[in-house]
């Protein structure tokens, strides 16, 4: 059975740290456990991981945040994946730092990310991983609060939190959706 796990962030150096670019870091982390690398791939970046007996596809999209939606449903067609079978990993703003939550539906709510898979597929009824980021910035900065880097307190954290993203996803595969979400949602 084939899983397609998409991390959403930006392409490029200047955007590999930042908080917006969370759910790179959580397809890294899957793909690290597993030792495999990436290969750049049409739209993205794809790399194949093996969880018992299940296939999941990790992708990191290069189209930018803005038109994820692209990527996603070229690999979810390319791959035969049913949508029930894809999980979007995406930062939140209204969550604070480090917390999950795991969804079967839901708005974009101003993320250009979610929105752009929203309006591509025609539909905000997908599974996704929010990763809390926080909303420690002043009003009117939020796009270089979404674009800085990790605070010294939150990179000493951030480790333990992808492990528990990765422990998710890996629950999302083998588990379902619901259970995972009973399990994970509270932690």
């Amino acid at each position: 059975m084939k899983y397609l796990i998409v991390g959403l962030g930006n392409p490029g150096l200047d955007y590999e740290e930042t908080r917006h670019n969370i759910g790179f870091k959580v397809v890294d982390t899957i793909a690290r456990e597993a030792e495999v690398s990436f290969e750049t791939g049409r739209l993205g970046e794809v790399s194949t991981v093996r969880f018992k007996g299940r296939t999941l596809i990790l992708l990191k999209p290069s189209t930018f945040m803005n038109l994820s939606g692209k990527s996603f449903r070229y690999w979810m067609e390319a791959e035969k994946v049913p949508i029930e079978r894809t999980m979007v990993v995406t930062d939140d703003l209204a969550l604070p730092f480090g917390t999950i939550r795991i969804r079967t539906k839901g708005s974009g709510g101003g993320h250009n990310g979610l929105g752009n898979i929203e309006q591509t597929i025609g539909s905000s009824v997908y599974p996704r991983l929010r990763f809390g980021i926080g909303d420690a910035f002043q009003k009117g900065h939020q796009i270089n609060y979404v674009l800085g880097k990790w605070s010294s307190e939150e990179e000493s954290a951030l480790g333990e939190r992808l492990e528990r993203c990765r422990k998710a996803i890996e629950s999302f595969a083998t588990i379902g959706l619901e259970r995972t979400m009973n399990h994970f949602n509270n932690t």
